[in-house]
């Protein structure tokens, strides 16, 4: 038998939705574009009747949910066809995709923020350090790089920020011994380095956490989780940014994972990088 779609049904959900994402009525309106007084009227318990169908698309994309799961007809909440919220391809678009990468971690304000980096995450790392990664590249301005890394690192400072790192202790080994991608950046610079990140890792602490896992034993690709509403694979020139609640959980996973895998745990990177020996 087909189920048939029903207000208070849609309402409940609604409602759901709206409390996980911390919208209310004003935010949400203005987000999905709608007018205020509509949006009141659907979440008004004496109002027997659903949303026209325009209305209930623009929720639906606006909260990253299908329409069927807000009508009830659903137990899947995730929109299907459109679980791949953005790729970037186009020539360019890794500047568009640091400016939202700042704007995915503002929008995760009170939860919890997971990220693998490609080397360690750039928040942490000084400015001679950032120009020399950036000196040569092709899809990033150093000058726009050192901005964005500083503005990260404000939001990180933030109190509704809780935000968990984990990378290779092998990506360590090639920053101290200046190898790799860090060929020709002189020892000082390397020592200030380590020195720096010891400096904002106890300030940031606990509420920011590092674990070094064992490229022996595990390895993973870039990526980040921003709460419950998104995934970001970094693939080097863009992002594959996945929205759909079931792909989210599986990342959050696959990072659990990690650090579980972890040799060298939070508490323990202080004591670490005093051992760093750069020569």
């Amino acid at each position: 038998m087909s189920r048939i779609a029903s207000p208070d049904q849609f309402r409940i959900r609604l409602k759901a939705v709206m409390a996980r994402e911390g919208l209310n009525a004003s935010t949400l309106a203005r987000g999905a574009g709608l007018d205020r007084s509509t949006l009141s009227q659907l979440l008004d318990s004496a109002t027997d009747r659903l949303p026209r169908a325009e209305t209930l698309a623009a929720i639906a994309g606006h909260c990253r949910v299908s329409v069927d799961w807000l009508l009830g007809l659903t137990s899947r909440e995730e929109i299907g066809a459109e679980i791949i919220e953005a790729v970037l391809q186009i020539e360019g678009a890794r500047h568009d995709s640091l400016d939202r990468f700042v704007e995915w971690l503002k929008a995760a304000a009170g939860s919890r923020v997971k990220t693998v980096p490609v080397t360690f995450p750039d928040f942490l790392k000084t400015e001679a350090v950032l120009r020399h990664e950036y000196a040569g590249s092709l899809m990033v301005e150093a000058d726009r790089q050192v901005r964005l890394a500083r503005e990260r690192l404000e939001i990180c400072r933030g109190p509704d920020i809780e935000l968990e790192a984990a990378m290779p202790v092998q990506a360590l080994d090639l920053f101290v011994s200046g190898t790799g991608i860090w060929r020709g950046l002189e020892a000082a610079a390397r020592r200030e380095q380590i020195a720096h990140v010891g400096r904002l890792y106890r300030d940031l602490y606990p509420r920011f956490r590092l674990y070094l896992f064992d490229q022996h034993r595990t390895v993973s690709a870039p990526f980040s989780v921003f709460g419950q509403q998104r995934a970001a694979i970094y693939l080097g020139q863009s992002y594959l940014v996945l929205s759909a609640i079931e792909h989210v959980r599986q990342f959050s996973a696959r990072f659990d994972d990690l650090i579980r895998a972890a040799t060298v745990q939070p508490h323990e990177i202080g004591g670490y990088l005093d051992r760093l020996v750069i020569g």
